[in-house]
């Protein structure tokens, strides 16, 4: 498993479809475990401002719906789709819901927390809004936190240097 990296991985669209994630080779990703009723909610419109600004430099965001904290994603697929767009007008992909923690953890996420493969970046999801950054290898750059803010000066800082890199 240390030899993989990000573009290893397939996911689903919220209709079903395969999401290979190798699609986005040579991109800046970030990914994030969202919910639709916790109190970081309100980051999706952070999240969907910072998309706008940078998606023509090479960044792309992923959500990834999760329902691993008291319940706050119990929706479908389908009414989680709408509750992105009519709520915060979402353009960048919000996948099928899956389970970022537990048991029944997706293998992406399995692969994103392990502390073996991640000495700094990985660990447990604590909860939603949880954001890794991905360079344009498929590597694992830098996680930070739900309170993080996704248009903090950290973040920002962060995206435009890996944008940045060759």
């Amino acid at each position: 498993m240390d030899d993989m990296n990000v573009y290893t991985f397939e996911v689903k669209t919220a209709s079903g479809e395969a999401f290979p994630l190798d699609q986005f080779k040579g991109k800046v990703l970030m990914l994030v475990n969202v919910a639709s009723k916790c109190g970081f909610t309100p980051q999706y419109e952070d999240l969907q401002k910072l998309y706008e600004d940078y998606k023509d430099k090479g960044l792309v965001i992923l959500g990834f719906p999760a329902n691993n904290f008291m319940n706050q994603e119990p929706g479908s697929d389908e009414q989680i789709q709408e509750f992105c767009q009519i709520n915060y007008g979402v353009t960048f992909p919000v996948l099928a819901k899956i389970s970022v923690k537990g048991k029944d953890i997706h293998p992406l996420y399995a692969w994103l927390t392990d502390k073996k493969i991640h000495s700094e970046t990985g660990g447990s999801i604590g909860w939603n809004f949880t954001k890794f950054l991905i360079d344009k290898e498929g590597k694992v750059s830098a996680r930070y936190a739900s309170r993080v803010n996704p248009r903090s000066d950290e973040v920002i800082q962060k995206i435009e240097s890996l944008l940045e890199e060759k």
